[in-house]
């Protein structure tokens, strides 16, 4: 399963367009009758600038303008019953709502081209993202998988979590990774890492060399950027990524963690993180630390699921400020493989967040090991 959600869409609809326009039409309604049946010292047309001042916050320039007329039509009626059409107060206040119709017309006009602007961008955004971000298959050899991004803004379905599987002679290969930053620039770091990986994961090569040309990978091109083109200064543009070997016939799987945050082993109804004892630098610091990549084996066994995650989603907070506790969370899981493992936390994400927003993207990636292998 691979899926890429828009967070702030998942599971809410507003109102339907029929109730919204009632309402201008409503308040037209009830204004014109109570401004016709009030004291003569009573003026109540100034409040009809409301409708289509309403309407222009949710429908296209073509309702707004229609609105804005019905309502210089209602005026129109009020100054003929109580006065004359030429009545001084009536006029003006005629006239000032023709200006505000027309004013608001424009704004809704504006608004309707704003949004088709950002509605292309999602297309374009999610289109590039999903060439860079290819879905994981549901069964890798012997393994179960499935996958979930959650982009953190319904205007922005583009980051820089990523993720990507490669069969090997011996097993499969995995990567999970968080650039720093965000857009378009996110998403190319993101496509030379992912490239990087898928080019040399197949290969007869070990997992620290593995590691060492994605980092070369990552270093060239940080190397390439002209000075007065990087928004970033040296060392502070960098990819926190995990890198798993898990062999077929193992039940081990080997870890090496630039700085990422440490997978979880689901295990009896427990959640327990891998750490590694010698994490390896983000990729693109290798430069300013000395630190080797060393793999670390773990147990993995069949029945065993591994979690994998990016900071967008350990670091989401509640309305007290707390950080999401994913250990404790996905260890409520009642257990039934990959999919529902994603579908539980997803949901309770959701839930956790103050209206369901995120402060930054997040992926995860579920692995369960099932048997024998499969091609």
């Amino acid at each position: 399963m691979d899926q890429r959600l828009t967070y702030l869409s998942h599971g809410r609809s507003g109102p339907s367009r029929l109730v919204l326009l009632s309402v201008p039409f409503a308040l037209i309604a009830i204004v014109t009758v109570v401004d016709i049946l009030a004291p003569p010292e009573v003026h109540l047309g100034p409040f009809l600038v409301a409708a289509p001042a309403l309407t222009a916050s949710f429908a296209g320039p073509w309702m707004t303008g229609f609105v804005g007329a019905v309502a210089v039509l209602a005026q129109s009626v009020v100054a003929i019953v109580r006065t004359t059409l030429t009545d001084l107060n009536h006029t003006f206040q005629i006239i000032a709502l023709i200006l505000i119709s027309v004013f608001v017309t424009l704004f809704a006009h504006l608004r309707e081209v704003h949004e088709k602007q950002l509605t292309q961008l999602r297309s374009v955004a999610e289109a590039a993202q999903q060439v860079v971000l290819r879905p994981l298959r549901d069964r890798i050899g012997p393994l179960r998988v499935a996958s979930v991004y959650l982009a953190a803004e319904e205007e922005a379905q583009i980051g820089g979590d990523l993720y990507a599987a490669a069969r090997t002679a011996h097993g499969t290969r995995l990567i999970v990774g968080d650039v720093r930053g965000k857009g378009l620039e996110a998403v190319g770091d993101a496509a030379l890492v992912l490239g990087a990986f898928r080019a040399a994961a197949h290969k007869e090569v070990d997992l620290p060399e593995l590691v060492a040309h994605l980092e070369a990978a990552v270093a060239a091109d940080l190397d390439g950027v002209p000075v007065a083109d990087d928004p970033d200064p040296p060392g502070e543009s960098f990819i926190t990524a995990a890198v798993l070997d898990i062999p077929d016939q193992e039940m081990t799987l080997h870890l090496i963690s630039c700085g990422h945050p440490p997978p979880l082993l689901l295990r009896g109804g427990r959640a327990v993180p891998l750490q590694v004892d010698q994490p390896a630098p983000p990729l693109g610091l290798a430069d300013f630390m000395e630190t080797a990549a060393t793999p670390q084996a773990f147990s993995f066994e069949p029945g065993d699921v591994i979690l994998l995650y990016t900071d967008g989603v350990i670091e989401a907070r509640d309305e007290a400020g707390e950080f999401y506790p994913l250990p404790e969370r996905a260890a409520d899981w009642p257990g039934d493989g990959p999919d529902a493992l994603l579908h539980h936390l997803c949901a309770d994400l959701l839930e956790y967040t103050p209206g369901g927003q995120l402060g930054d993207d997040a992926a995860m990636v579920a692995i369960e090991r099932v048997g024998e292998a499969r091609t």
